[in-house]
């Protein structure tokens, strides 16, 4: 089978299935990058709780010994807390379930590891978890996670793919023990 992870739909079914996440309130969205996470805390004023996942993700391709493509899919976690006399305590009660909710998500991203690994995708063991500080968005803590994923990718030249050679004139020595696509060596 030749899949990618779906951070999406990962995320979307574990915001909806976990029972802290249904008491506290999470509502599931997917954003654009930081300045999308932004966007859907002013304009989800009804909403308590949010996960979020970003719909972009950065990445490379290293071509070194055995090529792979990364990604990096963010997850960021929205509570709203009081901006009353006790803000900075009902704050960093937010990030404590916040960080419970992480654990909770790794224990099944642990299991899903295994299984991503069967068809040659990585999930990077590393999984940081960042509290965004309190001027970042009044009346609510924030956090975040990045998922770091490599999938193995073949980068056989392959002259199906090209209307003519894509490889310059032979430079060097090292061209003429090197077979072009469609010749014989």
């Amino acid at each position: 089978m030749n899949r990618d992870f779906d951070a999406i739909s990962f995320f979307r079914r574990l915001t909806e299935i976990n029972r802290l996440a249904r008491r506290e309130g999470f509502r599931f969205c997917t954003v654009s990058g930081l300045d999308g996470f932004e966007d859907a805390l002013h304009s989800a004023l009804d909403a308590t709780a949010l996960v979020c996942v970003d719909d972009t993700s950065d990445g490379a391709i290293d071509i070194e010994n055995t090529p792979h493509k990364k990604r990096f899919h963010m997850v960021y976690l929205f509570m709203r807390h009081t901006t009353e006399e006790n803000w900075m305590e009902a704050r960093q009660e937010c990030f404590e379930i916040m960080r419970e909710l992480f654990r909770q998500f790794l224990s099944v991203i642990i299991r899903e590891r295994t299984r991503l690994r069967l068809d040659n995708i990585v999930v990077n063991p590393q999984v940081n978890f960042h509290e965004i500080d309190r001027y970042f968005f009044t009346g609510g803590a924030c956090a975040w996670f990045q998922l770091e994923i490599d999938r193995y990718v073949s980068l056989e030249l392959n002259p199906e793919e090209w209307t003519e050679t894509p490889l310059p004139p032979r430079l060097s020595r090292l061209d003429v023990n090197t077979p072009r696509p469609g010749t014989a060596p």
